[in-house]
């Protein structure tokens, strides 16, 4: 999902490019899409789910062929635009994930996959989308998100050692990206610095962004301040994970590997102080 910080250059080369973005991040099995309707039947939830942070649309339209109403948001048009004309079905609508008002009682599940949940860099923006993911669900219904661990850097410095270097041909083009992460610990923030060369004789584009680190039991105290009974809390098997999720796994048990997988039932108002 494309989010906006005040005085940030918004452009982004993928997220203006949604085929350039399903290119260099192709799903031709939607395992995220499986693996998210894999966590809503095996907890029940009902027909209706808004996919926040939808992207190109991908994991939506699995959602909606397999018999769910489905609603999916986003904040940048180009991606919103592709989604309408290349995977028919959900509704598509802008959102803002820090704070959207899509009405009250209106989904069973909200879904949020490839850590955009993460793109709330602060309390106040976590505290903004949790609220706002309550008011949209009926009471009973589900949260679901997959995102990067922050527990994970820890003592942990391979993701962060050198950079790492991707390729791949779009439209006759050969497209490179150099890939750099580093922790701003300060912030609770993963930064990442993308550089995008081309043999098309174009100028390197350099790009910026970054996805708030959380910790397990932070992530479950802000759930449960919020009113949600976490279900599943866990690093895999799911839909980025090595190796990956395929139907009939089990849930893990740990929170040690680079990915977080939650699923968490809204089960009241939120508790009081004390």
């Amino acid at each position: 999902m494309t989010t906006t910080t005040a005085g940030a250059d918004v452009h982004n080369l993928l997220t203006d490019n949604p085929e350039l973005y399903e290119a260099r991040f192709p799903d031709p099995e939607r395992l995220a899409g499986r693996w998210t309707e894999d966590c809503l039947r095996r907890y029940d939830a009902g027909r209706r789910v808004l996919d926040l942070g939808c992207g190109t649309g991908r994991d939506a339209a699995h959602l909606h062929g397999a018999g769910r109403e489905v609603t999916g948001a986003d904040l940048s048009e180009a991606m919103l635009a592709h989604a309408r004309g290349h995977h028919p079905g959900p509704e598509y609508v802008r959102a803002d994930l820090h704070a959207f008002d899509l009405g009250r009682g209106v989904s069973d599940a909200v879904v949020c996959l490839d850590s955009a949940l993460l793109y709330c860099h602060t309390n106040a923006q976590l505290d903004g989308f949790l609220s706002s993911c309550r008011r949209a669900l009926v009471p009973g219904g589900l949260l679901v998100a997959e995102m990067r661990n922050g527990a994970y850097f820890l003592g942990r410095t391979d993701l962060l050692d050198a950079p790492t270097v991707a390729k791949f041909t779009w439209r006759g083009t050969a497209y490179r990206s150099t890939t750099t992460l580093t922790v701003d610990r300060t912030a609770q923030l993963l930064r990442r610095t993308r550089v995008w060369t081309t043999d098309d004789g174009s100028p390197p584009v350099e790009q910026r962004s970054a996805w708030r680190l959380l910790f397990p039991q932070e992530l479950r105290h802000l759930l449960a301040t919020h009113g949600f009974d976490v279900l599943e809390l866990h690093d895999g098997p799911g839909p980025r994970t090595e190796p990956p999720w395929r139907e009939g796994h089990s849930p893990g048990r740990t929170t040690d590997a680079d990915r977080l997988h939650v699923v968490a039932r809204l089960t009241g108002p939120v508790p009081s102080a004390p």
